[in-house]
């Protein structure tokens, strides 16, 4: 005997349709595991306000280089950052300005 639904077709429906599935799912699985890590958070909260290369940024977050370097490839491969060489130095900065908006509705949801 199967379960009584409480909800109506319509609705079961829209739900379904709603749930994202296949590539889409994996794409917010992998966009959101972005901020799931506190240097990564750290880092994308500093690009959000200057464009920085990876000294700048491992002095301001007080976090090794190579920490910092390994992070910003996870981050670039992930589409999140994007960079520029300017001679010897490579900048980093947010490939997009949304993602600066994930990060203050988080805060606004946190009531900070």
């Amino acid at each position: 005997m199967q379960p009584l639904l409480l909800l109506d077709k319509r609705t079961q429906c829209l739900v379904e349709d709603y749930i994202p599935s296949g590539d889409i799912l994996e794409g917010i699985v992998c966009f959101f595991s972005v901020f799931a890590d506190y240097t990564r958070v750290k880092i994308l909260s500093a690009l959000a306000i200057s464009e920085l290369c990876v000294t700048d940024l491992s002095r301001i977050l007080q976090i090794n280089q190579t920490t910092v370097s390994h992070q910003l490839r996870y981050l670039k491969s992930a589409g999140i950052v994007k960079s520029v060489r300017q001679g010897k130095i490579v900048f980093y900065s947010l490939a997009d300005e949304s993602i600066n908006d994930v990060l203050l509705k988080g805060i606004e949801f946190l009531g900070c």
